[in-house]
């Protein structure tokens, strides 16, 4: 079967059995600012957000049972995000990769259904997903719990004992007790 043109694949509503029975293909270099969940995940003052470049391919497959084929799609993204660095709080720029293989099923009830028992990831055909939900579900997922500098380009004030940090332990701290013991006598 011949791939129709990129254009005839609407990334917004796939048609995930149509898209798989043609082999097709979508390549596209989405912005940030269409993904609005990740762009607020970007450290507001760093200035360059790249887009996500990303791929789309996708194939029937057999299925496990001897039964249907299933439509299958493997998506591929690439970005570098500024995220806040929680050591020394400055933008630092994190590559953000998603390879991921998806197994298409007719609803949301079937899909529920097997997720328990399948080791695959499962995407309903109806409604019509949005690759560019799928994708933006993707990345945040691959956000680092911690974004770290490999070495921070500032010097980093790790603890209280460290030189120009204001030491509040040589002035006399007052039991949080104290008044208890008071009202004891």
């Amino acid at each position: 079967m011949k791939t129709p043109p990129k254009s005839a694949w609407n990334p917004d509503r796939l048609d995930a059995r149509a898209f798989a029975e043609a082999q097709g293909r979508l390549q596209m270099d989405t912005p940030l600012s269409h993904l609005p969940r990740l762009r607020e995940e970007a450290d507001g003052a760093a200035l360059s957000l790249s887009d996500v470049q990303w791929e789309a391919v996708a194939e029937m497959r057999p299925g496990a049972s001897g039964g249907a084929p299933s439509p299958w799609v493997h998506l591929t993204a690439h970005t570098s995000l500024p995220l806040t660095c929680q050591r020394c709080l400055g933008p630092v720029d994190t590559l953000l990769e998603v390879d991921r293989w998806f197994r298409f099923v007719a609803d949301e009830a079937t899909a529920e259904a097997q997720d328990d028992e399948s080791e695959e990831d499962l995407l309903a055909m109806e409604p019509r997903p949005s690759l560019f939900d799928v994708l933006e579900d993707e990345l945040l997922m691959a956000l680092p719990l911690v974004p770290l500098h490999g070495s921070c380009p500032i010097e980093v004030v790790l603890k209280a004992g460290d030189p120009g940090v204001d030491d509040d332990e040589a002035a006399p701290r007052k039991s949080p007790f104290a008044a208890l013991e008071r009202l004891k006598k």
